[in-house]
């Protein structure tokens, strides 16, 4: 995936506004180096992101990848090594560094919770509790990590929850409804057994099963005989997934894939390669 000029331009906007002020300090033919080093374990995602930024500020800027997207890299391991207009470094250091610190936290999330479920044929999927302005990234991000994602927005699936069913009057004439107006696929949540079984009878490709228990999630899971697909939600973490992804669920979704994250620390330091005598 790679990100368009105009998000790179509004990330960079937010930032700079009318200049940089402090990198207008150094005179403009000024060359510097910079490496950018990773200081905890974590998965390299975002490297589009990062080479944009510094490549809409200057075509001069050059960067060397010494670890490839995706790769599981350690604390202290040297990402990339960049050369251009220093000016050009500096200005682009955080948004460059806010992105790629950002997104590989998420694909390193999203490792985490796909290793968990290793084996069990189950698969993880993210939710739409994105950052603003990064929902593409961020879901890039999660399938580096080796997770799956739900639906994009609004406008690629439909999700038919408590208050939709309150609106139509009642599940079979919500599933209704949906295949009335749409080919997309058409999926339910439920919070009870009684829902799941009227759920399953209006036969929708897909019925979320919101903070059930284990026994529930296994009854529901010995009952689906047909095509539907069944996915469990609802307060799962690192330390109980394995045991649900192991009940025959087909999915498990977690907004903690994308909102829970914590930016892994990474560092960039600059050093001076040639001063003007200007």
């Amino acid at each position: 995936m790679q990100p368009t000029s105009a998000e790179i331009a509004a990330y960079l906007a937010e930032d700079i506004g009318g200049g940089d002020l402090t990198a207008n300090i150094i005179p403009a033919s000024t060359q510097a180096t910079a490496a950018v080093i990773s200081r905890e374990n974590t998965v390299l995602c975002g490297q589009a992101w990062f080479d944009a930024v510094f490549k809409q500020l200057s075509a001069d800027v050059v960067i060397e990848w010494l670890c490839k997207e995706g790769d599981q890299v350690a604390a202290d391991t040297l990402l990339c090594r960049l050369s251009g207009p220093a000016r050009a470094l500096l200005t682009g250091e955080r948004t460059a560094l806010n992105l790629l610190q950002t997104l590989s936290a998420t694909a390193a999330t999203a490792r985490r919770y796909a290793d968990a479920v290793a084996g069990t044929g189950c698969k993880v999927l993210d939710t739409r509790k994105t950052i603003p302005g990064l929902r593409l990234a961020q879901k890039y991000a999660v399938k580096c990590g080796g997770c799956v994602n739900h639906r994009i927005g609004l406008f690629d699936a439909i999700l038919i929850k408590e208050n939709h069913i309150i609106a139509a009057g009642s599940i079979a004439q919500a599933v209704k409804m949906a295949r009335a107006c749409s080919e997309v696929s058409v999926e339910v949540e439920v919070e009870n057994m009684d829902e799941f079984r009227q759920a399953l009878a209006a036969k929708p490709d897909r019925i979320m099963l919101d903070n059930f228990s284990i026994a529930d999630t296994i009854v529901a899971v010995q009952e689906n005989q047909g095509p539907v697909e069944i996915e469990a939600s609802g307060n799962i973490t690192l330390e109980n997934i394995r045991t649900i992804a192991e009940t025959g669920v087909d999915y498990i979704s977690i907004g903690a894939l994308t909102k829970n994250i914590a930016a892994v620390d990474l560092s960039m330091r600059i050093e001076l390669r040639a001063v003007s005598s200007n």
